[in-house]
C-alpha cells in the first residue's frame, strides 16, 4: 500500500469513528426524552433541567478530552478505551425502575435520573470528536485535523433526521435501545482501530508558551462566535413555531441547518470568505427586519427567509471560527471554548429569554450581535476606499445620525399611515448598504431597520401589558370593540365576547360542538352533582357549561395560562361561571394519576397548543389513566382539531386497546354561530357505556362511529411517531 493509500485509509477510519459517535449522540437525546416523558411529564421545569444536564455532560466531555491532551496519545487512547468499556455497563439504555416521587423538585430529580441513566455513555461519546481529531493530527504527522469536524456535524445531522423519520416510526423504544447498543459497540471498535494507528514513540506534548492574555483573548472570541449562532438557532425555532407558523417537526430544520453550517464553514476557501463578507450583511439588513415584522399573511415565506438568515449567520460565524483556529496542539481547548459558547447561547435563548422578555426579543438581539461579529467587505471599490480613508469616522457618525433622524421622523408621522414606516425603512436600508464594511455604522443602520420594521410595534405591545411569555410560548391578549382574544403566536386559544354575551362559549366549544353537546347532556346522564375534569385551561371557556352543584377541576401545565384566565382580570369565564373550580397546575397525566379511581364523570382532553401534540397524553397508557379516573359510565371527550395532523387514528387505536367505544363529530358552525366566533371543531367521545353514547347520538344525529385506520394500532409509551399521522403524507380525504 502506498503512503497516499495508507493516508486515505487512515483518514477514512477516523472519519467513520467521528461520524458514528456524533450520530449516536443525536440519537440518544430524543430517545431518552421519549423514555422519560411518561414518567416526568412535560412541565418546563423538567425539560429545562434536562437541557442543562445535556449541556453540562457535553461540557464535561469536552473538558475531559481537553484534560487528556496533556498525556501521550497512546496513553489518551488507553484511558479513553477504558472509559468506553466502563460506560458500556450502562447498556442497553433505559431508565430502570426509578420513579420520581409526587411533588419532587425537578431541578434535583431530573438531573439525577438522566445522569444515572446515560451520564457515562453521553460523556464518553461526546468527547470523541475533539479527541479523535487530536489523534488524527498526530497519526498523520501534522495534517490539518479541523476538516474532520465536518464528519462530526454530518453525523449529528444524520442522527437528527434519522430519529423522527426512521428510528421512531419503525422501532419500539426497547428496540431503539438495542440498536443504539449495537452502534455503540461498532463505534468502540472503530476507536480501537484508530488507537492502533497511533505512533508508539511519541514524546510528551510540549508545554505551551502562549501568553495568558493571548489565550484569554482567543477564548473570548471563540466563545462569542459560537454563542451567537447557537442562540440564534434556538431563537429562530421559537420565533418560527410561535410567531410565524406552527408546523410539527419544524424544529428539525433550524437545528439541521445549524449543523450543516459547520461542514460548509470548516474549510479554506477565499471565494467563500469573500462571498460571506459581502452577502451576509446584506441578508441581515434586508431579511432580519422583514422577519421581525412577522406578517402572518406570508407565514411560509417568512419561515423560509428565517431559515436562510440562520444558515447565513451560522456559516459566517463558523467560518470566522475556522479562520481563528489554533494549531492542532490547542485543538481540544478550541472545541471546549466552542462548547462553552454553544451552551451559553442555549442558556440565553432557551432558559433566560423566557424569563427576561415577554416576546422573542432574543431574536433581533442576536441578529444585531451577528451584525457586529461577522466579517464585512464593502460592496464596491469606492466604498472600500471611503471606509479606509481618514474620513471614515466623520462619515460614519454622519450616517449614524441620519439613521437616528429617519427613525424619529418616521415614528413621529406614523399616524399618517404605515407607508411612512416603510419609506423610513427603505431609507435606513439604503444607508445600511453604504455602511457595509464599517462595522459600527452598519450596526446602527441594522438596529434602525429592526426597530422600524417590527421592533417598535413589539415594544409598544410589551409596554401595553398585553403580552405574557412562559417556557411554552408567547401569549398575546388583543382587544376589539365586541370581543377579547388570546393568541399563542399565530394560534387563537380563546375568544370572549363582551357585554351580555360574555358567558357564551365560543370557538371550538360552542353548544353545537362535540364537547358542548356532552356538557349539556351531563346533568341528565350523571345528575346534578356531575364531576367534570378539563385538561387544558385556555381562557376558561368550557367553565361556562358549569351548573350549580357540579364539581369542576381544570388541569393546566402552564402557570402563565392560569394567571391569564383567572388572576389577570382579562378573561372572566371562570369568575362568571365556575368561581369554585379547582385548578391543578402541572402535567395532566401525572396529576390525573394522583386522583382516586372513578373520581370524574366527564373528562375533556384539550391540551394541544399551536398544533403541538403532547404525545404522552395520547398513548394507550395515558388513556388507561383516563379510564381509571372516570366512572364506569363516564365519558372522555378528545379534541383533535388540527391543521397538520390526522389524530383520529391515534384515538381510535387507544380506544380499541382500552375497550372503549367511540363517536366522532365534526361541527361546522352556522352563520349565526360564526357571529359568536364559532369555529369548525372535531371532537371524539369515548365511553365504555353504550347508553352514554346513545344519549349523545340522540341529541345530534351528526355523531358518527369512530373508525380506525387499518394497520395503525395507535400510540403507546413504547412506540409513537408523528410521521404516520402527518396530513402531508396522507391521501386527500383520508383521516
Amino acid at each position: 500500500m502506498t503512503e497516499a493509500q495508507a493516508g486515505g485509509a487512515r483518514r477514512a477510519l477516523f472519519v467513520a469513528a467521528i461520524l458514528g459517535g456524533s450520530f449516536l449522540l443525536f440519537l440518544i437525546q430524543p430517545m431518552v426524552a421519549r423514555m422519560a416523558l411518561p414518567r416526568l411529564g412535560g412541565a418546563p421545569a423538567v425539560w429545562n433541567s434536562a437541557m442543562l444536564v445535556y449541556q453540562a455532560l457535553l461540557l464535561v466531555g469536552y473538558g475531559y478530552a481537553h484534560w487528556l491532551g496533556r498525556f501521550r496519545v497512546r496513553t489518551q487512547a488507553s484511558v479513553h478505551l477504558g472509559v468506553l468499556a466502563f460506560a458500556a455497563l450502562w447498556l442497553p439504555i433505559g431508565l430502570g425502575t426509578m420513579q420520581v416521587p409526587a411533588g419532587a423538585e425537578p431541578a434535583l430529580w431530573v438531573p439525577w435520573l438522566l445522569v444515572a441513566a446515560i451520564g457515562p455513555l453521553f460523556l464518553a461519546i461526546s468527547a470523541q470528536a475533539p479527541l479523535l481529531q487530536r489523534w488524527y493530527a498526530v497519526a498523520s504527522h501534522g495534517r490539518d485535523p479541523y476538516a474532520l469536524y465536518a464528519a462530526s456535524n454530518i453525523g449529528s445531522f444524520g442522527g437528527l433526521l434519522a430519529y423522527p423519520l426512521l428510528v421512531e416510526p419503525l422501532l419500539r423504544l426497547r428496540s431503539q435501545s438495542w440498536l443504539w447498543t449495537i452502534g455503540y459497540a461498532l463505534v468502540a471498535l472503530l476507536v480501537l482501530a484508530c488507537a492502533s494507528r497511533l505512533p508508539k514513540g511519541e514524546a510528551l506534548p510540549a508545554s505551551r508558551t502562549d501568553r495568558s492574555a493571548t489565550v484569554a483573548r482567543d477564548w473570548v472570541r471563540w466563545i462569542v462566535l459560537a454563542l451567537v449562532p447557537s442562540g440564534l438557532m434556538l431563537a429562530t425555532t421559537t420565533f418560527l413555531t410561535t410567531d410565524i407558523v406552527a408546523v410539527p417537526l419544524l424544529w428539525v430544520l433550524p437545528l439541521g441547518l445549524y449543523l450543516l453550517s459547520f461542514p460548509v464553514a470548516f474549510r479554506s476557501s477565499a471565494l467563500l470568505d469573500d462571498l460571506l463578507a459581502r452577502c451576509v450583511p446584506l441578508v441581515l439588513l434586508l431579511f432580519g427586519a422583514t422577519l421581525v415584522a412577522g406578517d402572518s399573511r406570508l407565514a411560509y415565506f417568512n419561515a423560509l427567509i428565517g431559515l436562510v438568515l440562520l444558515f447565513a449567520v451560522a456559516v459566517a460565524c463558523h467560518a470566522r471560527l475556522y479562520a481563528l483556529r489554533p494549531p492542532p496542539e490547542r485543538l481540544t481547548g478550541f472545541y471546549l471554548a466552542m462548547a462553552v459558547g454553544g451552551a451559553l447561547g442555549g442558556v440565553f435563548a432557551g432558559l433566560l429569554a423566557p424569563i427576561l422578555f415577554d416576546w422573542t426579543y432574543e431574536y433581533p438581539l442576536l441578529i444585531l450581535a451577528a451584525g457586529l461579529l461577522i466579517p464585512q467587505r464593502a460592496l464596491t471599490g469606492e466604498l472600500a476606499q471611503l471606509w479606509a480613508s481618514r474620513y471614515r469616522l466623520s462619515v460614519g457618525l454622519a450616517l449614524s445620525a441620519a439613521v437616528v433622524a429617519i427613525v424619529i421622523v418616521a415614528l413621529h408621522v406614523q399616524l399618517l399611515g404605515p407607508i411612512q414606516i416603510q419609506l423610513g425603512f427603505v431609507a435606513v436600508a439604503v444607508i445600511g448598504l453604504v455602511t457595509i464594511g464599517a462595522r459600527w455604522p452598519f450596526a446602527v443602520a441594522l438596529a434602525g431597520g429592526l426597530f422600524l420594521f417590527g421592533g417598535y410595534t413589539a415594544i409598544e405591545t410589551s409596554l401595553s401589558g398585553a403580552r405574557t411569555r412562559s417556557y411554552f410560548g408567547v401569549y398575546t391578549v388583543s382587544d376589539q370593540p365586541d370581543q377579547r382574544r388570546l393568541a399563542h403566536g399565530t394560534t387563537v386559544h380563546g375568544v370572549q365576547l363582551k357585554g351580555a354575551r360574555a358567558a357564551r362559549p365560543t370557538t371550538y366549544y360552542q353548544a353545537g360542538s362535540g364537547v358542548g353537546q356532552a356538557m349539556l347532556a351531563a346533568p341528565a346522564l350523571y345528575g346534578p352533582s356531575t364531576r367534570v375534569g378539563v385538561v387544558g385551561l385556555g381562557t376558561g371557556t368550557l367553565a361556562c357549561y358549569a351548573r350549580p352543584g357540579q364539581a369542576w377541576r381544570f388541569f393546566e401545565i402552564d402557570p402563565a395560562v392560569v394567571h391569564l384566565a383567572r388572576d389577570s382580570g382579562k378573561f372572566s369565564f371562570l369568575r362568571l361561571c365556575a368561581p369554585q373550580a379547582r385548578i391543578s397546575v402541572g402535567d395532566a397525566r401525572l396529576r390525573l394519576s394522583e386522583l382516586p379511581a372513578t373520581s370524574l364523570d366527564l373528562l375533556a382532553l384539550d391540551a394541544f397548543s399551536s398544533d403541538a401534540v403532547p404525545m404522552h397524553l395520547m398513548t394507550a397508557e395515558a388513556f388507561a389513566t383516563y379510564g381509571r379516573v372516570l366512572a364506569p359510565e363516564g365519558v372522555l371527550l378528545v379534541h383533535i382539531s388540527n391543521r397538520f395532523l390526522a389524530l383520529a387514528p391515534v384515538v381510535a387505536g387507544a380506544a380499541k386497546a382500552g375497550g372503549w367505544q367511540g363517536l366522532r363529530l365534526v361541527h361546522v358552525p352556522s352563520a349565526l354561530e360564526r357571529q359568536d366566533e364559532g369555529a369548525v371543531s372535531d371532537w371524539i367521545a369515548l365511553s365504555r357505556s353504550p347508553r352514554v353514547l346513545a344519549a349523545l347520538k340522540a341529541r345530534d344525529g351528526e355523531w358518527r362511529p369512530l373508525v380506525g385506520q387499518p394497520g395503525f394500532t395507535g400510540w403507546t409509551d413504547d412506540h409513537a411517531s408523528l410521521v404516520p399521522v402527518l396530513r402531508l403524507f396522507r391521501p386527500a380525504g383520508e383521516d
